[in-house]
């Protein structure tokens, strides 16, 4: 098949592009490509632009085109993505493996500058910004100048790395979140390229370091979340390797009735593709329902992909996408994108709906106002029910009785159920302009009854853009949001991400003293365990017009639509119906001061930083200069010693179980996260480096450092490892001795020993982000294998990129139903001549010597997967194959 008799030409712009028609399949009788997901075709775009008989052959060209709804067996294909996305906490320890990278190539005789981002990337700095100072208009000055103490040295890496590497951009701390600022402006729906015969057009297609890179699928950009392993090896010029997937379609009918916003239906999908099992698959909507979805509403459910298991979650380009372009200053990009993708197959304009594995619908009308929680996004529940829910025991806590306490010298009552924390937070809502429009509207009428926030609530305001606080302020309606305590506090993922900062000292002392179950309310995308705070035991997802109302009311065992939300100076009640504006209000203020000159404005100056951004030192050097006294940023091992000749991984003989764990065990749980317990080993590490609890930061700041987060692996507060004896946290028991260790000693003891060992989880095993770090902790600890009755996508694949076997119990079984209690001596057979899928035999020896003998299945999906594994993981496999060395291992070698 010849690739150049696919290219076409178009005029747009002023002047002639080039792009390779995939309608041209359909007549040549290829395929029948009209009938495809738009996910589908765009893929088929990306072989069709990069078939070279090599890499890319005419059967992955063929075999997506004839797309089938279900599949026996898996088929992979090699994607191309046109960009890659980071932020900085899983961006720092990518960046670092990078220069790493380029250390063994020079160490290797080789030239450190073959080490060089291939496609752009774009590191965007929004994860570090905590929320320690709040409630005053000095509160983001304050905790930008906090981030910049803490963050300094890590910075200082990512200002050499936009120096030093080529096709790589840094925006800087106080800019955004990634996601928003990438809908809002780098988001390019259709990329050109020139090449030696011209212009060429085609989709843009992203990765990202963070599972919440979905946003951008409602741009109608295909993109999504992977390991920072994965991420780097496309930067490299690797493809990502992916299996066809089954692709559900959620038609959409009716219209959202008024009061009822964005946020409500993206939990409705969340819980309403939870039940469906959407995990590993393609989602797209289509229906007349989306016509009358923004831009902004359909990205707030495409956000929260990751939450309902999905890998994307597309919205077709169409008329709405191309007026959010022309709204949001990218007027030449629009014209492009219309013309090529009305060109290509690829605009949506509702004559006809692609076929779909299956087709689900949802009526827009039968929307309800609702929360998630208490400690998952998927638990939805409408707040007309919330107060039965509490009140039936749902998050109850050990103390019923009110405490007095004493904020700035003021009395006030704390009980169960206590709204400790309301944060308007995360891009899933602020890059919606209703929504925050919305909530300023909530605070205006609140402050005309005269209503205040109970001073044990701690607000604040986190917007994913600055865009957001101009187009506020314009409306008149920041004063309110302020006068309320929402004032803003910085400009990245603040309390979304658990970076909540301290809660006052009398409140957090009242929690630990009396047992409390108070609460977070969030409009955020994530409410697992101890993720917002680690003292807030109740966490809901809610809208940001609901977290105005909760704080306000200052407790969720309240019923909003019958009860009063507080009551004013006279003693008068007032009910959220008296604050709750219409849909005109909102729609009147969004047309009118959400302006293109803002976007404009503020994204001319995306790349420049302040005063404290331009004081870093970068360097412009091939190689970093590492700093052996940085407790931030540490040259990562895994080249040390590295050789050519790589030995494939031989059977485990005698491996221990460091964990065994139950159902939806998150990346939260394995990977370090939040705060950094003093008495766990990663506080005990930092101490001996001479830093003070009062300045260890987060486990996300210091990602940069192996020795803090291999420490802090499994270290989440809430674990539950049933080795532990019934104790939470990060504890297990050393064999066969049987004393109790931190996970950290034990695998340290187990390493001296020249033990192997394997972790033992139930379902979703590894839900949640993406973080890389739950599989580079694993392996750095001395994991072999994973266990598991299922596994989350991305972290599946994480393992694999670090060179541990993901291993997946038959259906029907599991640690349970075998009788393992994690006490064992594990072997196993069959790794020889591995496959995708392989059956692996397991034989798990009791301590009275009998053996419980059962098969496992290998998830290495794919023939590529099977040869990361066989070199150890896939940076040993990128650097072999960029040093142009043979001996990289094959499945067919």
């Amino acid at each position: 098949m010849d690739r150049q008799s696919f290219c076409r030409q178009i005029s747009v712009n002023g002047q002639n592009v080039s792009f390779y028609e995939i309608g041209l399949l359909e007549k040549q009788g290829v395929a029948e490509i009209g009938r495809l997901p738009f996910s589908i075709r765009i893929l088929t775009e990306n072989l069709l632009r990069k078939l070279d008989s090599r890499v890319v052959t005419e059967e992955h060209l063929v075999n997506t085109a004839r797309w089938r709804t279900s599949y026996d067996s898996p088929v992979d294909v090699p994607f191309h993505p046109a960009r890659v996305l980071m932020q900085d906490f899983t961006g720092i320890p990518a960046v670092a493996d990078l220069a790493s990278m380029r250390e063994a190539v020079s160490a290797m005789g080789a030239d450190p500058g073959l080490v060089n981002p291939l496609v752009p990337v774009e590191l965007i700095i929004d994860h570090s910004v905590q929320v320690d100072y709040y409630g005053c208009v000095q509160a983001a000055e304050l905790n930008v100048k906090k981030e910049y103490e803490r963050n300094g040295e890590r910075y200082s890496l990512l200002r050499w790395a936009q120096n030093s590497f080529a096709n790589f951009r840094t925006v800087p701390p106080g800019s955004g979140i990634c996601h928003q600022v990438n809908l809002e402006h780098l988001g390019r729906v259709v990329m050109t390229e020139l090449k030696e015969d011209g212009r060429v057009a085609y989709p843009d297609t992203l990765v990202g370091l963070d599972s919440h890179t979905t946003m951008i699928n409602g741009l109608g950009v295909m993109g999504w979340g992977v390991g920072g392993i994965e991420a780097e090896a496309v930067m490299l010029g690797q493809p990502y390797y992916m299996i066809l997937p089954q692709v559900i379609g959620i038609r959409l009918t009716g219209e959202l009735q008024p009061g009822v916003t964005a946020t409500d239906l993206v939990l409705t999908v969340t819980e309403m593709l939870r039940k469906y099992n959407v995990v590993g698959k393609f989602v797209e909507f289509v229906g007349p329902g989306i016509r009358d979805l923004s831009v902004p509403h359909r990205a707030t459910i495409s956000n929260m992909t990751p939450e309902f298991g999905a890998t994307l979650t597309l919205f077709p380009v169409d008329e709405r996408t191309i007026e959010y372009l022309r709204k949001t200053n990218r007027t030449s990009r629009a014209r492009l994108a219309e013309t090529y993708c009305k060109a290509n197959n690829l605009f949506y304009s509702g004559d006809r709906d692609p076929e779909y594995t299956d087709l689900l619908e949802l009526d827009l009308s039968k929307v309800v106002p609702c929360v998630s929680g208490p400690s998952r996004p998927q638990e939805r529940i409408p707040v007309s029910d919330l107060k039965k829910a509490l009140c039936a025991g749902q998050g109850q806590g050990d103390s019923a009785v009110p405490v007095e306490i004493e904020i700035n010298r003021a009395p006030t009552r704390l009980s169960n159920g206590s709204v400790v924390i309301a944060a308007i937070t995360s891009c899933t809502n602020t890059s919606n302009p209703s929504l925050l429009m919305g909530a300023g509207l909530v605070a205006k009428k609140a402050v005309e009854h005269g209503l205040k926030v109970p001073p044990y609530v701690k607000t604040s305001f986190g917007p994913g853009s600055t865009v957001v606080p101009r187009y506020l302020k314009e409306a008149g309606l920041m004063p309110y949001l302020e006068a309320l305590g929402f004032h803003v506090v910085g400009f990245g993922c603040t309390t979304c991400i658990g970076n909540s900062g301290p809660l006052h000292p009398a409140v957090e002392k009242a929690i630990i003293d009396n047992h409390m179950n108070v609460a977070a309310v969030v409009s955020g995308n994530r409410n697992f365990e101890a993720r917002i705070h680690q003292r807030v035991q109740s966490n809901y997802l809610a809208s940001p017009m609901l977290v105005v109302a909760y704080a306000l009311a200052g407790r969720l065992d309240i019923d909003l639509t019958t009860e009063p939300v507080g009551y004013d100076p006279n003693g008068e009640p007032v009910y959220l119906e008296q604050l709750w504006p219409s849909e005109e209000e909102i729609r009147e203020r969004v047309d009118h001061y959400v302006v293109t000159p803002f976007f404009e404005q503020e994204y001319a100056r995306l790349y420049e930083g302040d005063d404290n951004w331009r004081a870093l030192e970068g360097g412009e050097s091939l190689i970093f200069n590492w700093d052996p006294e940085s407790t931030y940023i540490k040259n990562p091992p895994y080249f040390d010693n590295f050789s050519v000749d790589i030995q494939p991984p031989s059977e485990l003989q005698g491996a221990r179980v460091l964990a065994l764990l139950g159902d939806s065990v998150t990346t939260d749980h394995i990977s370090p996260a939040g705060a950094i317990p003093q008495d766990y080993p990663a506080g005990q590490y930092l101490i001996d480096q001479g830093v003070q609890p009062e300045h260890f930061n987060s486990y996300g700041s210091r990602r940069g450092n192996h020795e803090v987060m291999m420490r802090g692996t499994f270290g989440n507060v809430r674990l539950k490892n049933r080795l532990a004896g019934g104790r939470q946290g990060s504890y297990t028991t050393k064999l066969p001795e049987g004393g109790e260790a931190f996970i950290y000693d034990a695998a340290m003891q187990y390493a001296s020993e020249g033990t192997p060992l394997i972790v033992i989880g139930g379902k979703e095993y590894g839900a949640g982000s993406s973080r890389d770090w739950a599989a580079k902790g694993t392996r750095l600890l001395g994991v072999k294998a994973v266990m598991a009755c299922s596994y989350e996508r991305i972290h599946r694949s994480n393992l694999v990129c670090m060179g541990v076997l993901p291993l997946e119990f038959l259906p029907d079984q599991n640690a349970d139903s075998l009788g393992l209690d994690g006490t064992e001596s594990y072997s196993t057979s069959g790794m020889e001549d591995l496959r995708p899928g392989k059956e692996i035999s397991v034989s798990a020896v009791k301590k009275d010597g009998s053996a419980i003998q059962f098969t496992c299945r290998a998830r290495l999906d794919t023939d590529v997967e099977v040869e990361y594994y066989l070199n150890g993981g896939i940076l040993p496999y990128v650097l072999q194959k960029m040093t142009g060395d043979s001996n990289v291992r094959s499945t067919d070698s």
